[in-house]
């Protein structure tokens, strides 16, 4: 029954939220597949796999009691859940975000300091949770960093005051950020905790807890969330847009840009937050892969290399497609999206033309230089261009045809290129 309850709440969170989302896409049509009588040509939608509620020990479901949700499951965490996201990372190339919570990696109990960070309060004692796991986990996650991005997600997931919580940590459940002098104490204690654990250097992405955010300035406050966070490095924020308050003001559909700040649509995910080693089934329409971490194990932590043995086996697929990638990393994820949504292409003669004029609006940071390019066509093709350039390239069968894979990267100032393609033995 809990289950239903913290969906049910999510979805009138979602009600009291202002509006659907709306987007400035007249002039854009990047993403749209092109075709030639030789040629198809798509920018294709990026997936960035991110995976919530990472580092709990205690997988229990405190709520009843003015505890955290934490997973929900019926064991405790160990190091071996942390090697999961690991691998399934290297089983598709890429670097899955963990969003993470870090009060029960607490060694020295600070968190006695700040009382809205945990049930016990000014009592706070992690003494039960600290031991040789945490050396072991954090080893995985620092001998990994090419397979595991430490995403920002919390200290305890949710705000106490008197001893009872509200959700969520970051903002209340109509999305209205919290007091700012306790929004920039709990990063502060945030980052002592990655501290204590070298964990490495403050994330730059973040997903709310809860799923509670605003959309610029929230209540009476004079800046929004994500002006606060880009002081701490933060550049990138991934949510769904359906309990997001002030969702009508984003710009781009997928995306909105909230004082620089790059905030991502997570859409729907494909199993609840507790659902313990699913299946994975279906079809990912966003630009993200979102899961619980609980989605990506096995009861016996031991067998978790079969839980992601599926996913890689559903999710590999999406990188061989014409029209999706898997995005590498977080920083790629955000340059693709930009130029999936915002660059022009079409196809002419034997050219390619990309048009960077909306995409050259964003914020540089947000828009990058990179993208990719998917060519499908019957023959292997070569491509050159004298105003963009190539890096590598890549071909697969698909039926009768080839998808070739272009890594490109825009030259500083340029509003458009062109491609020439070219039969290649």
């Amino acid at each position: 029954m809990r289950t239903i309850k913290r969906r049910e709440f999510i979805r009138q969170s979602a009600q009291i939220a202002a509006g659907v989302a709306v987007s400035n896409l007249a002039a854009c049509n990047g993403g749209v597949k092109m075709k030639s009588s030789e040629i198809s040509v798509v920018i294709p939608r990026p997936i960035q796999i991110v995976i919530d509620d990472v580092g709990w020990w205690s997988g229990e479901d405190g709520s009843a009691r003015q505890e955290p949700y934490r997973t929900g499951i019926p064991r405790n965490h160990v190091p071996a859940d942390y090697q999961a996201i690991v691998d399934l990372g290297r089983g598709l190339g890429v670097r899955p975000q963990a969003a993470t919570i870090l009060c029960e990696w607490d060694r020295q109990n600070i968190l006695r300091r700040l009382p809205t960070s945990t049930w016990m309060g000014e009592n706070w004692d992690n003494s039960r949770w600290v031991g040789p796991w945490l050396d072991e986990a954090a080893d995985i996650i620092r001998s990994n960093r090419e397979h595991y991005e430490l995403t920002m997600h919390g200290i305890g997931h949710e705000f106490w005051t008197d001893g009872k919580f509200t959700r969520a940590e970051w903002a209340d459940r109509s999305g209205t950020m919290r007091p700012l002098d306790q929004i920039e104490a709990h990063l502060d204690f945030y980052g002592r905790l990655l501290e204590q654990n070298r964990l490495g250097p403050f994330p730059v992405s973040f997903v709310p807890t809860a799923f509670l955010h605003g959309f610029g300035p929230t209540g009476d406050h004079k800046m929004s969330m994500a002006e606060v966070i880009k002081k701490h490095g933060i550049g990138y924020i991934n949510t769904p847009f359906n309990d997001m308050y002030n969702a009508k003001s984003v710009q781009y559909g997928l995306f909105g840009t909230d004082a620089g700040v790059m905030t991502v649509d997570r859409g729907e995910d494909l199993f609840d937050w507790n659902v313990l080693g699913g299946k994975p089934a279906g079809e990912i329409t966003g630009a993200t892969c979102g899961m619980h971490w609980p989605n990506l194990l096995h009861k016996d932590p031991a067998r978790n290399s079969e839980i992601v043995a599926g996913w890689v086996k559903f999710l590999a697929p999406y990188n061989n497609r014409l029209d999706t990638m898997l995005a590498p990393d977080s920083v790629f994820f955000q340059e693709q999206l930009a130029h999936y949504i915002c660059t022009r292409v079409t196809v002419r003669d034997r050219f390619i033309d990309l048009d960077f004029k909306n995409t050259g609006s964003l914020p540089e940071n947000i828009a990058g230089h990179r993208l990719v390019l998917k060519v499908q066509g019957a023959h292997r093709f070569g491509f050159k261009s004298e105003n963009i350039k190539i890096g590598s390239e890549s071909a697969i069968s698909e039926k009768e045809d080839l998808i070739h894979t272009v890594i490109l990267e825009r030259l500083p100032g340029t509003q458009s290129a062109s491609i020439e393609y070219f039969k290649s033995t």
